[in-house]
């Protein structure tokens, strides 16, 4: 079955204000979940929202936490998520941080002891359909050993870069810093598939192409091996340092993935180009990666971000794609 994305979002904003969510931010939060599963990431979406919602019932997010600036200097705040929900504290950071951008040129928002963001590419597209550049990224627990290492230290800390267009059409890079994320493995692993390139060690400490091996070790590898793994560190020393919250380390002691330190920045073209001379740089960049030679026969090489947009247009037109048991549940939680 399709559903229609006005209807998801506003199933979704009523499903949170009866947990306690005021309609401002029911609406902010359902919208996170909405366009996820617009973009076709479904795992981050209306697969996923169910799961959250249990949590607020458990009493394991409380609603009524949100995310609060405790100091602030210029064009930097340092914002306590109260492990509030990680979704809405996450965009009400960004949204401060192209706040910054629009008055300084700049924005940063440090936002500590929130909890899991969902898809962190949500708060790159944000900030670009507010005309800025956006990075960002969230350490998360201990999932990844540390080049030349056996045992896990560091995180798969997902890092975010989003450049914007004035028809929204912007470039998005949204990748972990592992070769391939632990659900992307289990996904091969269900279809019977090897990965593509290899992705992690098998029992005999070979790097392997064969997710169920990687799966018995849990030795997943940083993208770019060493550098990948240099980049994972140094993200979770630049997130905790700025928030003064948990690292990787730490959060690893907690038992489940919460309390995370997460970076926004926000970055306003408009400061020195006009929009149109923004345009004409992304467009002259993307159209010359669009005219490489295709590698494969009657291939098509894309920018990032490119797919996402392709799947949005055809479920907008369409519908998103949901699962009629995943329905039946959402219809069972508006109470």
């Amino acid at each position: 079955m399709r559903v229609q994305y006005e209807d998801l979002l506003k199933k979704f904003q009523r499903i949170l204000e009866s947990r306690g969510f005021s309609a401002e931010h029911a609406e902010g939060a359902a919208a996170v979940f909405a366009k996820n599963s617009l973009d076709g990431v479904y795992s981050h979406g209306i697969n996923r929202f169910p799961r959250v919602v249990s949590y607020l019932d458990k009493g394991e997010i409380n609603a009524a936490a949100i995310a609060t600036c405790e100091s602030s200097m210029g064009t930097i705040e340092r914002w306590n998520g109260h492990r509030g929900f990680g979704p809405l504290n996450a965009k009400l950071a960004m949204d401060r941080a192209c706040e910054l951008a629009k008055e300084h040129g700049a924005g940063v928002v440090a936002l500590g002891n929130n909890n899991h963001w969902m898809r962190g590419g949500s708060y790159g597209w944000q900030a670009a359909d507010a005309g800025c550049i956006g990075i960002c990224w969230s350490n998360t627990m201990p999932n990844m050993p540390a080049w030349g290492g056996k045992d896990r230290r560091i995180g798969n800390n997902p890092i975010i870069m989003a450049v914007p267009r004035s028809n929204g059409k912007h470039a998005v890079i949204d990748c972990a810093v592992s070769q391939f994320s632990y659900g992307k493995i289990e996904e091969a692993r269900l279809k019977g598939q090897n990965l593509p390139v290899p992705g992690g060690y098998d029992t005999s400490g070979n790097i392997t192409t064969d997710p169920a091996e990687i799966e018995k070790t849990w030795r997943v590898l940083p993208m770019g091996y060493w550098k990948g793994s240099g980049i994972s560190v140094a993200l979770d020393l630049i997130a905790t340092v700025l928030t003064n919250g948990n690292s990787v380390r730490k959060i690893g002691t907690f038992g489940d993935e919460v309390g995370l330190s997460q970076v926004m920045i926000a970055i306003d073209p408009g400061k020195f180009n006009s929009v149109e001379e923004t345009d004409s740089i992304v467009d002259e960049i993307l159209k010359d990666i669009k005219s490489s030679v295709p590698a494969a026969e009657g291939g098509e090489v894309f920018y990032p971000g490119e797919l996402e947009l392709k799947t949005r247009e055809d479920n907008l037109k369409n519908g998103i794609p949901v699962i009629e048991e995943v329905w039946e549940t959402l219809n069972s939680l508006e109470i």
